[in-house]
């Protein structure tokens, strides 16, 4: 029989890396119902459409990452790649229009076929926000400011950089279009052939190419900001403001462009040097056609998502859990009442280690592995007293406790 083992790009998760991914959960968690939000769970998978559309036919996500699949009935599903869709697809199924602004975070496996790398797998966490129907700068500022208090809270402010640019609104979008295809045009031999397929039905894909020879053509090519129109130039202008007056520290990145095609105005990415040339933690921007592109009305939107793997990876301390206190019996008879001590320290709070064989010295060596601050150790002459003896594993230091002194003495 062949050996068993994961599918390329998936992993086992235990221990450490589990609990340190779990801490990046719950700290997002916390900081983001501060501002409001609330959990929504899509299904994992989707009507194909869902995505195809509206991340774009000719993005890599589309056209190369996604695993599809025919059901029973002979519809195509997908299993979701991304967050922003499924949540906007959600917002007009459940008629959540009503109750403008909607704020809702997310938090599950994504799947994507890539080149499995550090901290970027096929199967992969990813938690994430979206703020629906403020069309005001605020919005903007308020979703990045809660970025950065997420990554502030985890310890990793001080290796993460802020880039934020603007691709402003559908009028100076169309403007820059026709200033990147004439210049794409004139350099057309230097693209690669995905990039060459791009410029026929999405040029601005071709920004966001990771091929090295597009990279090279990219440098030279127009930027943003000098096709921004008036309108979308003041729009940028006060999300910067905003950032300066909570000082948030940022570089405006003119190359900046997000690589799914519903993105406009502010994009933003939060960026470090410590996982290599793959740096980018975090990253959104402001969404404003989508939900009407799915059919919902037009509805502004902004929002951000990070891959939760990849951030815990920054976690420098072990994410440990409490020391455990350990309850050792010492001898058969006494083994019932071991199970109810540790019953009602564990309703107490504590974490609870029970030494369920071997003598006591073999139990005791088993508390001392997984690192036991105390020991209550259970004998039959203590209980005959009404006691047990609390013994402290680090200095060696025991004494006799009455039993309904327990918790108050390990409190």
């Amino acid at each position: 029989m062949a050996k068993l083992q994961n599918v390329r790009g998936t992993y086992d998760l235990y221990g450490e890396a589990k609990r340190k991914m779990k801490k990046v959960t719950s700290v997002g968690s916390e900081v983001v119902e501060k501002y409001g939000f609330e959990e929504i769970e899509t299904p994992i998978f989707e009507f194909t459409e869902v995505f195809s559309r509206n991340l774009g036919e000719t993005s890599d996500v589309v056209t190369k990452e996604m695993y599809c699949f025919e059901d029973r009935g002979g519809e195509s599903l997908t299993l979701r790649p991304e967050g922003t869709a499924g949540v906007a697809r959600s917002f007009i199924s459940e008629g959540m229009q009503q109750n403008l602004p909607v704020k809702l975070y997310y938090s599950g496996p994504m799947f994507r076929y890539e080149r499995p790398q550090k901290g970027r797998q096929r199967q992969f966490t990813q938690f994430g926000c979206e703020l629906l129907g403020v069309e005001t700068p605020q919005a903007d500022i308020e979703v990045i400011a809660m970025a950065y208090e997420f990554l502030e809270k985890l310890g990793l402010t001080g290796s993460v950089t802020v880039e934020i640019n603007s691709l402003g609104d559908r009028e100076s979008r169309d403007a820059y279009r026709e200033k990147l295809v004439a210049y794409l045009k004139s350099r057309y031999d230097e693209l690669s052939e995905d990039s060459k397929t791009r410029l026929e039905r999405n040029p601005l894909r071709v920004l966001d190419s990771k091929e090295e020879c597009d990279k090279a053509v990219v440098e030279g090519a127009p930027l943003y900001k000098d096709s921004l129109n008036e309108a979308s130039a003041a729009f940028f202008n006060a999300v910067l403001k905003g950032l300066d007056n909570l000082g948030i520290k940022y570089k405006v990145n003119d190359r900046l462009v997000r690589g799914l095609d519903y993105y406009s105005h502010t994009v933003f990415e939060l960026v470090t040097d410590k996982l290599g040339s793959q740096g980018t933690v975090l990253a959104g921007g402001r969404y404003d056609g989508l939900v009407e592109q799915m059919g919902g009305g037009k509805v502004a939107g902004i929002g951000w998502a990070c891959g939760v793997e990849r951030l815990s990876m920054l976690l420098e301390a072990d994410v440990s859990l409490p020391r455990p206190i350990a309850v050792i019996p010492v001898g058969e008879d006494v083994n019932d009442k071991a199970v109810e001590i540790a019953y009602q320290l564990r309703r107490a709070g504590f974490r609870v280690e029970h030494g369920y064989s071997g003598n006591l010295k073999k139990r005791m060596m088993k508390a001392n592995k997984v690192n036991a601050v105390k020991a209550v150790i259970v004998g039959s002459d203590e209980l005959s007293r009404g006691e047990v003896t609390l013994k402290d594993l680090d200095s060696g230091a025991q004494k006799n406790v009455a039993l309904d002194k327990i918790v108050e003495e390990l409190r």
